[in-house]
């Protein structure tokens, strides 16, 4: 039987059930007062799936309200379904795509997508090597910064900047203004341990690296030389990977992305990254860990339309 089979993918009750069960594990919790003892489901009182009533605020509420949810007209069931799609496809699904498999309006779908990758959003600052291990780091460029005249190089692509923990097997990456190391180099300090071994090509935006870290290791690929010969610990070919991959999508399934939306698609990429089956999770895993980044992370069209 197909994972989309699943009753609350298909009922708008099994699907409200099936995201209470995981945001209140412990009975529901009111959005609005915190409180969790003086509340009962309403039956007459309302039409409503999933409405409750807080006997302390006396105000009613479903799971929706502070959730990327809140505000939508659009079933529950065909939110879980977009969640698992999403989270399922290793480069991404294009809003088109949605649009054609949920039956809702391109607008719709483009919508949800932003919402989602939102959800994707990791709160996680955790500095990467903080056992002494080793963290990979390296930048890309991606399609042009609006307004800004096409040169030679990267100045008028957008910036982004990765990092892997070998470690932990995880990513984290961020937009950036500048590929110098006055850009880069408070963003390593921020996010990588002091003890780490830190790997990069030979960039002069690392070249302070070396005084605020354990070790700093370098290759030269203007030299083709991808791996130390002699120490082949050193090197930044995984998180090189990881740019392919999310290159690919953009690329292939995405086509333009502006510079206001990138950050979001980053989360979509690190999420997927950071939850991959190489670690043991599955697309069913991996969409209740992205249910589970819902909370307090509501986003309005206008938001999105603006800043994104």
């Amino acid at each position: 039987m197909s994972n989309l089979s699943s009753p609350h993918f298909h009922d708008e009750e099994a699907a409200y059930a099936y995201v209470e069960a995981r945001i209140w594990p412990n009975g529901p919790v009111c959005p609005h007062c915190g409180g969790v003892e003086r509340i009962s489901k309403m039956q007459g009182e309302s039409t409503r799936i999933g409405a409750y009533k807080c006997y302390q605020c006396r105000k009613p509420f479903t799971v929706k309200i502070g959730t990327i949810f809140e505000g939508s007209k659009v079933p529950m069931r065909l939110w879980l379904q977009a969640m698992y799609l999403i989270a399922g496809s290793k480069k991404g699904i294009s809003s088109n795509q949605l649009h054609r498999i949920l039956g809702v309006t391109l607008k719709t779908a483009w919508f949800m997508s932003h919402r989602i990758r939102e959800a994707m959003r990791s709160n996680d600052m955790a500095p990467f090597g903080g056992n002494g291990g080793a963290v990979e780091i390296d930048e890309t460029f991606i399609g042009q910064l609006k307004g800004v005249p096409k040169r030679r190089a990267f100045h008028h692509k957008m910036k982004v900047l990765a990092l892997i923990d070998r470690d932990t097997r995880q990513a984290r990456t961020m937009v950036i203004d500048d590929v110098n190391a006055k850009t880069l180099m408070p963003l390593v300090m921020q996010n990588v341990a002091r003890e780490a071994r830190v790997m990069t090509d030979e960039h002069s935006g690392y070249r302070d690296v070396k005084h605020h870290f354990a070790a700093h290791g370098t290759t030269s690929h203007g030299r083709g030389e991808y791996v130390n010969l002699e120490d082949r610990s050193i090197h930044s070919n995984t998180v090189e990977g990881y740019f392919s991959i999310f290159k690919r999508g953009m690329k292939g399934v995405y086509q333009h992305c502006g510079e206001q939306h990138l950050h979001r698609y980053l989360a979509e990429y690190e999420f997927r990254y950071n939850n991959r089956s190489g670690l043991g999770i599955e697309d069913s895993e991996r969409s209740d860990r992205l249910l589970m980044g819902i909370i307090g992370k509501r986003l309005t069209y206008q938001t999105a339309s603006a800043r994104a």
